[in-house]
C-alpha cells in the first residue's frame, strides 16, 4: 500500500478523478429508495482518501473550480430568482427566510453549547441545510480570518469533516420527512391531493384529453368523404384544439388553403396533433389513407421566455398568443432551472423558463418570436461571457468590508454567485448573447462542485478522526435537528396559517432546502409534477441566500467563542 500512497501524492491528479469516480459510484448506491448522490459520496471517500494517504490539491484548483460551480449556480438561478421577487411568488419566499433564522438560531445555540469552532459551525449548518456551496463561502471566509496558517488549515479542515456527517443526518431526514412522515402526521393520501391539485390546474377533469398538455405528437392522413363541402375551420373545430389540419392535397397537388377553404370528397388531408382527437378523425373526416409522399418534419425548439407577453402568465394563458397564422403550433414542455414542470393550463410560468414548441417550421418561428428567443443548441457555450462573468466574481470578492477585529467579505464564492445572478439576467433580458446551454452548464457546475469537495475532503482527512472523537454523537443530533427544526416550522406555515395544498406545502420545504432527492421522493409518492410548482420557487430564493451565509456563520461563531 506505501507504493500506492506514494503515487498519489506524487499525482494529486490522479486522486482527484479516483475519488470521483469511486465517490459518484457509491452515491448511486440506494438504500430503501435512499441514495447520497455524488458530491456527498466524493466528499466521503475524498476524507478517507486523505487519512490514508495526506494527499492534497493545489489551492488554485480548488478555488477555480469552485468558482465555476458558484458562478454557474447563479448564472441558472438568476432568471427564476428575479422572475419569483413579484407578488404572486414572494410569498413563498416565507419558506427562505423561516430556513435562514432557524439555521442561524440553532447554529449560535449548537456554538454555546457544544463550544463549536468557526469550522465546524459552518460545516454543521451547511450539511443541515443540505447546501454544498456553504462548505465553499464558508472555507473562504475562514482563509480570510486573521490567523496563523496551520489554525486555518485546520479550520477550513472541520467545515468538510462537519458538512459530510450532518450532510448525511440531514439528507435521511429531510427525504423521510417530506415524503413519508408528513403525510401520515397531516393524514392525508399525497397521491389523492396532487391528483385533485392537477385537476384544478388544468381546469378540468383529469382527462388527457382535456387538460394534458400533449406530450405525444402524432401525423395521420385522411380522405375526405364525410367533411365533404365543410370549411377547413369547421374540420379543426371538430377534432378539438389539440390537432389542426397541416395539409390539403387536391388532385394530387399541394394546395394553398386558408380556414374557409372548402373541401372536396377525394381530397387528402394531413393532420398533426395529440393522439386523442385524431382517434375519431375517420368519423369526422374520412378514412385513413397511408401517408406515403405526404409525411414533412416537424420542428422542435427551445423558447427560452423572454418577452412581457410570457411574464407571469400561466400556460394555458400562454396558448393564446398563438397567433392565427400559427395555429399549428404545439408546447410539449417546459422546464425551469433544469427540472420539467407540469404541462397543466394553471402551471404559472417566469421570466428564463424553457418552452419546447413542436409544430411546422414556419409557424413554430412566429410563434416563438412572440413569446421570447429561440435557444441555437448549437452553441453550448458563450466562453467570452462565462469568462467575463467569473472574472467580475473574482473582483467582486475581493471587496472586504472590516467589523470590529472581523474582516467581512463575499469572497470567492459570493462575488461569483452574485455575477452569475447578474450575467444570467442579462441573459434573459438580451437572450441574443451569452448563451450557455443547460446540459453544458450542468456538467460544469457539477464537476466543479464535486472537485472543490474533493479538494475539502482530502484536505479534512487528517483532522476528521479527531473532530469524531471531540464531539462523538453531538454532531449528527445537531445535524437532524438543523435540518427538522426548520422544516417542521415551514410545514406548520404552509399548511395551517397559508392553507397550501400538501403536494405545495411538501414541495416548498424541499424547495427551502434546496434537496433535490426530498423532491424527487415527493414526486414518487405524489404521482405527478405538482410539488414541483412550488419547489422551484423557493430552490431559486434559497439557492441563493443560504450559500451565503457560510461568512456569517463563521463570523458569528468567533464572535459568540
Amino acid at each position: 500500500m506505501q507504493w500506492f500512497q506514494k503515487l498519489l501524492q506524487g499525482t494529486p491528479e490522479l486522486a482527484l478523478f479516483l475519488c470521483l469516480a469511486l465517490g459518484y459510484a457509491i452515491g448511486r448506491v440506494k438504500v430503501w429508495k435512499l441514495s447520497l448522490g455524488g458530491i456527498a459520496g466524493t466528499l466521503i471517500v475524498a476524507i478517507l482518501v486523505g487519512m490514508a494517504g495526506e494527499v492534497s490539491l493545489n489551492d488554485q484548483v480548488k478555488n477555480i473550480a469552485f468558482a465555476l460551480f458558484i458562478f454557474t449556480l447563479g448564472y441558472l438561478s438568476g432568471p427564476s430568482f428575479f422572475a419569483s421577487l413579484n407578488r404572486r411568488s414572494l410569498r413563498y419566499g416565507v419558506f427562505t427566510v423561516i430556513e435562514v433564522v432557524s439555521l442561524l438560531a440553532i447554529t449560535a445555540a449548537a456554538v454555546l453549547l457544544l463550544d463549536l469552532d468557526a469550522g465546524t459551525a459552518a460545516g454543521l449548518m451547511g450539511g443541515g441545510a443540505t447546501e454544498s456551496a456553504v462548505v465553499g463561502t464558508a472555507t473562504d471566509a475562514i482563509g480570510k480570518l486573521n490567523l496563523p496558517p496551520d489554525q486555518i488549515q485546520t479550520l477550513q479542515a472541520n467545515v468538510g469533516t462537519a458538512y459530510s456527517i450532518s450532510y448525511i443526518c440531514g439528507l435521511i431526514t429531510i427525504v423521510l420527512l417530506t415524503s413519508q412522515i408528513a403525510p401520515a402526521v397531516m393524514r392525508i393520501d399525497l397521491r389523492a391531493e396532487a391528483r385533485k391539485l392537477w385537476t384544478q390546474i388544468g381546469g378540468g377533469a383529469e382527462d388527457p384529453a382535456q387538460a394534458t398538455a400533449l406530450p405525444d405528437l402524432v401525423g395521420r392522413a385522411h380522405t375526405v368523404t364525410v367533411a365533404d363541402g365543410s370549411a377547413v375551420s369547421a374540420v379543426e373545430g371538430s377534432l378539438g384544439p389539440h390537432a389542426t389540419v397541416e395539409r390539403v392535397i387536391r388532385n394530387g397537388r399541394r394546395l394553398d388553403f386558408e380556414p374557409g377553404t372548402r373541401l372536396r370528397a377525394g381530397d387528402v388531408l394531413v393532420l398533426v396533433g395529440r393522439r386523442d382527437p385524431l382517434i375519431h378523425a375517420d368519423e369526422l373526416i374520412g378514412p385513413e389513407v397511408a401517408a406515403h409522399g405526404l409525411d414533412f418534419d416537424l420542428d422542435v425548439e427551445q423558447v427560452l421566455l423572454t418577452t412581457k407577453a410570457a411574464r407571469g402568465v400561466t400556460l394555458g394563458e400562454l396558448k393564446t398568443h398563438v397567433p392565427p397564422d400559427a395555429h399549428g403550433v404545439f408546447l410539449t414542455g417546459v422546464t425551469r432551472m433544469d427540472h420539467r414542470l407540469p404541462l397543466r393550463d394553471g402551471t404559472q410560468l417566469n421570466t428564463g423558463d424553457v418552452v419546447r414548441l413542436t409544430g411546422a417550421r414556419s409557424d413554430v418561428r412566429t410563434y416563438a418570436k412572440k413569446i421570447g428567443f429561440v435557444l441555437d443548441t448549437s452553441v453550448k457555450a458563450d466562453f467570452v461571457f462565462i469568462a467575463l462573468g467569473v472574472t467580475l466574481g473574482f473582483l467582486i470578492g475581493k471587496l472586504t468590508l472590516t467589523l470590529g477585529a472581523v474582516p467581512l467579505s463575499l469572497g470567492t464564492g459570493g462575488g461569483c454567485l452574485l455575477s452569475g445572478l447578474l450575467f444570467g439576467w442579462l441573459r434573459a433580458r438580451h437572450p441574443t448573447f451569452g448563451q450557455y446551454d443547460p446540459a453544458a452548464a450542468s456538467v460544469i457546475k457539477d464537476l466543479g462542485l464535486a472537485a472543490f469537495i474533493c479538494a475539502v475532503g482530502l484536505t479534512s482527512g487528517p483532522q476528521a478522526v479527531e473532530l469524531i472523537e471531540k464531539f462523538g454523537l453531538a454532531l449528527p443530533v445537531a445535524g437532524v435537528l438543523m435540518t427538522l427544526i426548520p422544516a417542521c416550522i415551514s410545514l406548520v406555515v404552509a399548511w395551517k396559517l397559508m392553507k397550501l395544498p400538501a403536494p405545495l406545502a411538501l414541495g416548498s420545504v424541499a424547495g427551502q432546502q434546496c434537496s433535490t432527492p426530498a423532491i424527487t421522493a415527493v414526486q414518487g409518492i405524489a404521482g405527478n409534477a405538482t410539488p414541483l410548482m412550488s419547489y422551484t420557487i423557493v430552490y431559486a430564493l434559497s439557492n441563493v441566500v443560504l450559500p451565503l451565509l457560510g461568512p456569517v456563520v463563521v463570523a458569528m461563531a468567533r464572535s459568540l467563542g
